[in-house]
Parts: structure tokens; sequence; C-alpha cells
């Protein structure tokens, strides 16, 4: 059985997988804690740190940065943006979304469910 959420108006719920990274685990977490209170994301990975390695205004940059995952919808992802934007310390900071195309249904589901306004508005559809 295949089941896909649908919004009452009939279209499919997009899921997306949001990337960013910030300078230290505190400010991760907070960003983590904030998304996942709000019903911004399902669910927030912060990992472990890595360094980067970029080019910024005619340098190259090495830095010491963590990771962070956020599952979400699409529907949500500009109040995500701006939630990232607003406690991130970086000038322009990444930002890059990925949409989920396939994934264990039920996990997809729970993701949909736990987002903001995924309990109002949405209803599952069942299929063979």
């Amino acid at each position: 059985m295949i089941v896909d959420w649908t919004e009452r108006s009939g279209e499919p719920m997009e899921l997306i997988l949001v990337m960013t990274t910030l300078p230290d685990r505190a400010g991760a977490m907070l960003l983590a804690e904030k998304l996942v209170d709000g019903r911004l994301a399902a669910c927030v990975n912060v990992l472990a740190g890595c360094t980067s390695v970029y080019r910024w205004q005619g340098g190259t940059e090495t830095v010491e940065e963590v990771p962070v995952l956020i599952k979400t919808t699409a529907a949500c992802y500009t109040q995500v943006e701006q939630t990232v934007k607003a406690m991130h310390p970086y000038e322009l900071p990444e930002l890059i979304v990925v949409e989920i195309k396939q994934g264990l249904p039920a996990y997809l589901q729970w993701i949909t469910l736990e987002v903001q306004g995924a309990t109002q508005g949405m209803l599952p559809i069942e299929s063979d």
C-alpha cells in the first residue's frame, strides 16, 4: 500500500531537506530546538563538527562548522529560512534545499504530521 499525504486542496505535500552550517554546536542546538518546538521541522540533525574551506570576499577561509539537517515541508521553507537568518551569525548563511522524492513511507508521513499545520488540512490517501 502506498500512502501519500496531500493537502485538502488535493496538492501533494512536498517534503524537503534543508542543509545549513553554524559556527558552533550551541548555536546549532538552539536553532534545532527553535525549529522543532515551533513545528517548522519534524526533526533536525545536528552533526559532528567539520572543517569547511571556501572562498569569501576574495580570500580562502578555513573554519570549523557544525552541519545541520532540517526535515520539513516546502510550505514551511520560508519560515525556516527566516528563522535561520535571524539566528545565524554569518552575513551569508548556507541554506540549501533538497527535495525528498522517496523514503520510508511511514517516516515521510511522520514529517508531514509533525510540521506546522500538518494536522490542520492533511488527509491520508491510500492506494495499492
